[in-house]
């Protein structure tokens, strides 16, 4: 009995030491280097992470599959990144917690300015510039825009050629491809030289439908629940500043991604805040996660067990927490 006693005191002792050790170094946070994830940039710049008193390493990174490659090594405690990420890689045996929402919109397909292509429809036997297959955009490409929108079938009913999204609007210029489906800030980018038009706007087909998440694994939330709440704080503190303060938040997010003035069809500069503003009104900010987003969650699973990419069928309610939302905005 005496054993037994010592032993639980043993394993408490060296849980509580387990935690206190998490909690004296900084916060590890990834984040995918797009402008749809600027609160993580936004929370950094302002000071809102150190507002709440949490001590942050933010890194950002090229994309999804990077972000949980980080998080399955230990790199990570917490996450901004697309949801089809998350899911799959929970069906594999990675499992994290989506905690709350980034932003929504962000995708549109894109043609060339003279471009006889008006529908998608249209799409039939054409080149269209996607990303790597099975990656979150690709679901949302073959699943609600191809299948969904255009009734067309992506293995069969076109070519879909997978390039880095910095690359798809010379593709379009030059004619390698006849349409691109690409993000913000590339869309305005084109749309402001006049090289492009859009032929879909996502945010139109699915209003206000989720994009990147914020995530942390089990581990983080078990030994770190106090800085995760901090974190969602500073995360509200920074989609309030978004929203509220436009035209500085536009300029910081314009320095942060380097974005350059274009040249306009009518020989006039359009600034990078510019660019930001135009963005805009296809993409925008909240950290809630309502029943219609999770409806959309659910329409993301179900197309990527569909098309192939994952192989078992879930449900949000299986990685979906708000609680800690909740008490963030208490």
């Amino acid at each position: 009995m005496i054993r037994r006693t010592l032993l639980a005191v043993s394993l408490s002792a060296l849980a509580f030491a387990s935690t206190a050790m998490a909690a004296d170094r900084p916060l590890r946070i990834g984040y995918v280097f797009a402008m749809a994830n600027a609160p993580a940039l936004i929370a950094d710049k302002q000071g809102f992470y150190r507002e709440e008193g949490l001590d942050v390493d933010l890194k950002a990174l090229g994309d999804g599959p990077v972000i949980q490659q980080a998080l399955a090594a230990g790199e990570l405690d917490v996450a901004y990144v697309g949801t089809p990420p998350v899911y799959q890689w929970y069906s594999r045996g990675l499992k994290s917690t989506i905690l709350a929402k980034v932003n929504y919109g962000q995708a549109a397909v894109l043609v060339g300015q003279d471009s006889p292509i008006t529908q998608l429809q249209q799409l039939k036997g054409k080149k269209l510039a996607g990303v790597k297959k099975g990656s979150g955009m690709d679901v949302l490409l073959r699943g609600l825009v191809l299948r969904d929108q255009a009734g067309l079938d992506p293995e069969h009913d076109l070519d879909i050629v997978d390039m880095p999204p910095g690359n798809m609007n010379a593709a379009l210029e030059r004619g390698i491809v006849d349409a691109a489906f690409t993000w913000e800030p590339f869309i305005s980018q084109a749309l402001a030289r006049g090289s492009a038009k859009v032929l879909l706007d996502v945010n139109q087909a699915a209003p206000k439908y989720p994009w990147y998440v914020v995530i942390a694994l089990p581990k983080t939330l078990q030994e770190r629940p106090d800085d995760v709440v901090k974190l969602l704080r500073a995360h509200r503190k920074a989609i309030d500043f978004l929203n509220q303060h436009p035209a500085e938040a536009n300029r910081i997010i314009a320095d942060a991604f380097h974005l350059d003035p274009v040249l306009g069809p009518n020989g006039q500069s359009v600034s990078g805040e510019q660019i930001v503003a135009q963005a805009r009104t296809r993409l925008g900010w909240s950290a809630e996660l309502g029943p219609n987003d999770i409806q959309f969650i659910q329409r993301l699973m179900n197309d990527s067990h569909s098309l192939g990419f994952m192989q078992a069928s879930m449900t949000p309610a299986e990685l979906v927490d708000t609680s800690y939302l909740e008490k963030a905005s208490r």
